[in-house]
C-alpha cells in the first residue's frame, strides 16, 4: 500500500440521442456536447488532469470525452475500451484496477447505473458530508464525482476512495 494518493473521477456521458441504429451508437444532443464542455471546464478548474482514461466504446461516451477533454485542455490520448459499455460496477472496478500503477490521476467514462453504483460503493462516506449527499441524489447526464485513492489501483476496494468533490449533470 502506498501512502501516496491518487485521483479517480468517476463520469456519466453526457446527453445522447434518445435513439440511434444501435444503442452504442446514439450519439450527443447539442445540450450534451454543452454538458460534456461543461464537466471538463469544471474538472479542469478543481486541478484535475488524467494521465489515464477508460472510456467506453460507445459514442455517445467517446464524444463526451471528446468535449471534456478539449474544453479541459487535456492531451492524452486513449483507446475506447468496449468491455466498459456492459460492463457493471465489480467489471468496471476490475478495469480500474489493472490500470498501470504510474497512473495518478484516472478518469473512468461511462455509463449508468454502473458509474452511480460504483461511486457509491467506493465511497468511504467521510469525504463531505454535502458532497456524498449530492452524489446519493443520482447521476444525470455529465455527472462527475471527483475521489482521492490511498491506495494502488490494484489495491482499490470498496469503500476505498473518497469524495472531494461533484459535479451534477442536468436535473
Amino acid at each position: 500500500m502506498t501512502t501516496d494518493l491518487r485521483t479517480l473521477v468517476l463520469m456519466r456521458h453526457a446527453t445522447a440521442e434518445p435513439t440511434g441504429a444501435t444503442d452504442v451508437a446514439r450519439a450527443l444532443t447539442p445540450r450534451g456536447r454543452h454538458e460534456a464542455t461543461d464537466t471538463g471546464v469544471w474538472l479542469a478548474s478543481q486541478g484535475f488532469a488524467p494521465d489515464h482514461a477508460l472510456v467506453s466504446g460507445a459514442t455517445r461516451t467517446r464524444e463526451s470525452w471528446a468535449a471534456a477533454s478539449e474544453a479541459a485542455g487535456w492531451s492524452i490520448s486513449v483507446d475506447p475500451d468496449d468491455s466498459l459499455y456492459a460492463a457493471g460496477p465489480d467489471a468496471t472496478l476490475d478495469l480500474v484496477r489493472a490500470v498501470p500503477e504510474q497512473a495518478r490521476a484516472l478518469l473512468v467514462l461511462g455509463h449508468n447505473p454502473t458509474v452511480a453504483y460504483l461511486a457509491q460503493l467506493l465511497s468511504d462516506g467521510a469525504g463531505d458530508p454535502e458532497l456524498v449527499r449530492q452524489m446519493a441524489l443520482g447521476f444525470p447526464p455529465a455527472t462527475a464525482v471527483l475521489m482521492t485513492v490511498g491506495t494502488t489501483w490494484a489495491d482499490l476496494d470498496v469503500a476505498g476512495a473518497r469524495v472531494v468533490g461533484f459535479r451534477g449533470g442536468r436535473r
